[in-house]
């Protein structure tokens, strides 16, 4: 233990690197798309995390480790209430977990025991987490238990976070192509790299799906991204529209190059970007539209992008979320088709 207390502040700044670099890591994620999202006076969290980190390399690196264990006993609080947050919403996310994990370690490696002032029970409590004197403060070591509060008052008065992906008002017929015994529910974000990744997959896939016969097909636009909106507005647009199923297709293949490409960023730029490539729209009122989508949302739980649902029956429902799980679902879905037609 002596050792290990001997190169703290070096294994602290490595711990506080690394909270930096699972941030950054979660900023470019290419696994999936997840909409547990957060901000502080609308600073997005991930930059938070990466500044409160920078100032923990920096206060150890020039040993003023008061403030360093000052500002992990904050960041516990803060911890506590995100953490309660996933909870509450049953949402979690796996980078903020081990974002917050390296504070409680950094926490715990920096932790002095220290006298408490007298030995009366409360004085036990307040003081069980440890002290700190910092200049400019009255003579009496400050309970780290005071900076663990202050921690989790300050998110909770700051904090907006959503987990849930919203579009509006009320009841209508989400589009859907195909028909036949199963049922093919694909949810995803236009701007989220692993989907566009697996556009070029899906798209042949649910051609020869709808092609072959024996599949419902539904899209179900995720508005992770807030440009996604936009976009999921003018693919119901499009679908409006469109002919046929391969009609439908087309929209969506430009919409993620588009979207790719951050081609087309305003809602005049982007009629006009469809209209370049010959796909015609319908506008048409949504509000009736975006509730029926929230409860597909809701009823399958799809809480990142991109994921799809099977539906072999009303029993036999399964779910797939990222490339590789899709992957092996779809295969698995041609793969009853085949057998269904032999």
């Amino acid at each position: 233990m002596e050792k290990i207390k001997v190169r703290r502040s070096v294994i602290t700044i490595i711990l506080a690197a690394a909270g930096i670099g699972i941030m950054l890591y979660y900023k470019a994620c290419e696994t999936a798309c997840t909409y547990l999202q957060g901000d502080i006076f609308g600073i997005d969290l991930s930059y938070i995390g990466i500044v409160y980190m920078l100032m923990i390399i920096v206060f150890t690196a020039v040993r003023k480790m008061p403030y360093v264990r000052a500002l992990l006993a904050s960041g516990i609080g803060v911890e506590g209430y995100l953490i309660a947050f996933q909870f509450r919403e049953d949402v979690f996310c796996p980078y903020c977990l081990a974002f917050a994990l390296m504070i409680i370690i950094a926490f715990i490696l920096n932790h002095e025991k220290q006298p408490t002032p007298d030995r009366g029970w409360l004085n036990r409590i307040v003081y069980g987490l440890g002290a700190v004197e910092l200049p400019l403060t009255v003579k009496r070591p400050l309970p780290l238990l005071g900076f663990v509060i202050l921690g989790y008052i300050f998110v909770t008065l700051t904090f907006s976070g959503s987990a849930t992906p919203a579009y509006g008002a009320e009841k209508s017929i989400v589009p859907s192509y195909g028909s036949g015994r199963y049922e093919l529910i694909i949810f995803t974000d236009y701007f989220c790299p692993p989907c566009q990744l697996m556009e070029s997959e899906i798209d042949p896939a649910v051609k020869e799906f709808l092609s072959r016969g024996g599949v419902r097909v539904t899209f179900v636009d995720l508005p992770i991204h807030k440009e996604t909106r936009l976009y999921a507005k003018y693919y119901l647009y499009a679908a409006k529209a469109a002919k046929n199923y391969e009609n439908v297709l087309h929209a969506r293949r430009v919409l993620f190059s588009l979207a790719k490409n951050h081609a087309a960023q305003a809602e005049g730029e982007l009629k006009k970007a469809l209209k370049a490539e010959g796909i015609p729209i319908t506008v048409y009122n949504l509000s009736p539209v975006y509730p029926a989508l929230n409860k597909i949302i809701n009823k399958y739980q799809a809480k990142s992008t991109p994921t799809c649902v099977i539906k072999y029956s009303s029993d036999d429902i399964r779910k797939y979320t990222g490339t590789f799980e899709i992957r092996d679902g779809l295969e698995m879905l041609r793969a009853t088709l085949a057998a269904a037609k032999r």
